[in-house]
């Protein structure tokens, strides 16, 4: 599908997707062409409507990825080929919401001091210190730290959104150590391996992260977004309010920061059940 994935592509940069869903539609069409072996833009509403009922049948896949297909699919024939579908107006069923597991502050410190490089103990050390998408600590630049204030400069974040976040101090210091024993100069934190004008990909910090989580025991799911999600539950549980925390993590709107409130730790072990301010008389009645 040569043509009409370049098509496909210059119609989303057009639009401004982020490379990453560009990846993702082209592969949810990719995909299609592969199960049929012919061109997406030959096949029927019925064959596309039989796809999607094998990669929910017997794929397996979950809502969010067949939704992912979905959206994918749409744009492919809605914009790029002008021929919309009908069996894709139909929305995927929402999927269950899980609570993801929260590491706990022990356990954040057993991870980071598991880590078996300075770049890598930095890496996890400002992405949890910030609250950052992995996306955003990889991309981080000496330019976006603010020392004085304690802030971090995020540019163009999730939704093309810049944002202040915390630059802890002993991130700061470490930050001063990692550049004076670093032999690559510019102007990255995390350059890559080959080329110092480009950062580290995401693969590489994931692996940073599940190596230092194995050397510390932590057997709780997740990568390092888990980092994010820790720093977002404990600032809750010391107390700071959901606004500030909202802007912080770069949400758009404060429904999706107060999820955190369901696996605040706090609330659910600390707090006195209602049960404890009742006037119960005494002595207990009998059996």
């Amino acid at each position: 599908m040569g043509e009409l994935r370049d098509r496909m592509v210059q119609d989303m940069r057009v639009r401004d997707f982020a490379k990453s869903t560009q990846e993702a539609y082209v592969a949810a069409v990719y995909g299609l062409a592969k199960y049929y072996r012919k061109s997406p833009d030959t096949l029927t509403d019925h064959e596309i409507h039989r796809y999607l009922l094998y990669v929910r049948d017997e794929r397996q896949l979950s809502a969010s990825t067949r939704q992912q297909i979905r959206c994918g699919l749409r744009f492919f024939y809605e914009v790029t080929v002008k021929r919309p579908q009908p069996s894709l107006a139909v929305p995927v069923a929402r999927g269950e919401q899980k609570l993801p597991e929260i590491l706990s502050v022990q356990e954040v410190s057993r991870i980071i001091d598991a880590t078996q490089t300075l770049r890598d103990r930095l890496l996890l050390m400002v992405t949890y210190g910030g609250g950052l998408r992995v996306s955003e600590a990889v991309q981080l630049r000496y330019s976006d730290l603010d020392y004085e204030r304690g802030l971090i400069r995020v540019v163009q974040g999730k939704g093309k959104k810049d944002r202040y976040t915390l630059l802890p101090r002993r991130v700061s210091e470490m930050i001063e150590v990692y550049r004076a024993r670093s032999e690559r100069a510019g102007d990255l934190l995390f350059p890559g391996q080959r080329d110092i004008r480009r950062p580290i990909d995401v693969t590489s910090a994931q692996k940073a992260y599940y190596a230092a989580k194995g050397a510390a025991g932590v057997t709780k799911e997740g990568g390092i977004h888990a980092l994010r999600h820790a720093f977002a539950t404990h600032l809750l549980e010391a107390r700071c309010e959901l606004a500030t925390i909202q802007r912080l993590m770069g949400h758009a709107g404060i429904s999706t920061t107060m999820r955190y409130l369901h696996v605040v730790g706090r609330s659910l072990t600390r707090e006195a059940s209602p049960l404890d301010h009742l006037r119960l008389s005494e002595p207990l009645p009998r059996r």
